[in-house]
C-alpha cells in the first residue's frame, strides 16, 4: 500500500536536510522504534506494536539507499520480521525537502508492505494510525533534537493528514549532546547501541474510531457465532 504525507518544522532546510540523515539521533523519536546497532550504513533495531490484546514486535533492518543532497531526496528501505513468525513488514520511504519561508517543508511517500495480524485493518486505518504516528514524532523531534542544536529555533509543527507515513533518514557520526543518540560500544564491527526499552504502540489507541469501525463485523460475527451455537445446543437438548 502507498501512504503519503506532509509536515514543516521552522528550521532552514540545510539544517533540516543535517537532521533527518542522522537515523541514529532521532531514531529515538520515532513511536515504538528502539536502534539496537549499526554495521556500515545498516541500522538494526525493533519497532514494537499493540493491537488489543496482540503483541507484535518486528526485528529488521533498515539502509539509506539515496541521499541527493542537491534534490533534497532521501530514500530509505527497510524491511523487518515478526519476532514470533506471524508476519513481516517492509518499506520504502522517500523523503523529499523543499524550503517553506524560513522553514521546511518535508513530503514523506512510503510503499508499505504489511503480513499478518496487523495487515489486517488495511490501509485507511493504516494511514490514520501513520498520521497520528506521524504527528508523535515531529512532536518528540521538535522538543528533543531541534530545541537542543545550537542556532535552531524552536520548531513549528504542521502534521497534515495527506494521509500519513513515518520517515526517517541515514545518519553521519553519533553525535553527543543533549537529545543525541545513546551510547554505543563497538563489537567486531558492529555498534551496538546502548538505548532503553521502548513501549510498543498502541494501534487501537492511535487510529481511534478508524479501527473501532473495523472491529464491528468481527465482534458482530462472533455475536451470531455464539448466538447459532447456543440454540444448536437447546435443540440437542431437546
Amino acid at each position: 500500500m502507498k501512504i503519503e504525507d506532509q509536515f514543516r518544522v521552522d528550521v532552514p532546510i540545510d539544517e533540516a536536510w543535517r537532521v533527518l540523515l542522522d537515523v541514529e539521533r532521532i531514531a529515538p523519536c520515532m513511536p515504538g522504534a528502539q536502534l539496537q546497532e549499526i554495521e556500515g550504513d545498516e541500522y538494526r533495531g525493533v519497532v514494537k506494536v499493540k493491537v488489543g490484546p496482540i503483541t507484535a514486535q518486528y526485528k529488521g533492518a533498515a539502509k539509506i539507499v539515496e541521499a541527493d543532497e542537491a534534490a533534497r531526496r532521501i530514500v530509505l528501505k527497510g524491511e523487518g520480521r515478526d519476532t514470533r513468525g506471524q508476519g513481516n513488514a517492509s518499506a520504502t520511504v522517500t523523503v523529499l525537502l523543499a524550503e517553506d519561508g524560513g522553514g521546511t517543508k518535508v513530503d514523506v511517500d512510503t510503499d508499505l508492505n504489511v503480513t499478518g495480524k496487523v495487515a489486517q485493518f488495511g490501509r485507511g486505518v493504516m494511514a490514520d494510525v501513520s498520521a497520528k504516528l506521524l504527528a508523535q514524532f515531529v512532536a518528540s523531534l521538535e522538543e528533543n533534537v531541534l530545541d537542543g542544536d545550537a542556532g535552531a529555533a524552536a520548531a513549528s509543527v504542521e502534521a497534515h493528514a495527506v494521509p500519513e507515513a513515518l520517515g526517517a533518514g541515514p545518519a553521519p557520526a553519533p553525535a553527543v549532546e543533549a537529545g543525541a543518540a545513546p551510547a554505543a560500544a563497538i563489537e567486531g564491527g558492529v555498534r551496538k547501541i546502548d538505548s532503553p526499552d521502548v513501549e510498543p504502540v498502541d494501534l487501537m489507541d492511535a487510529a481511534g474510531g478508524a479501527v473501532a469501525k473495523r472491529l464491528v463485523p468481527v465482534l458482530a460475527g462472533v455475536g451470531i457465532v455464539v448466538v447459532l451455537l447456543w440454540l444448536f445446543r437447546r435443540r440437542r437438548k431437546r
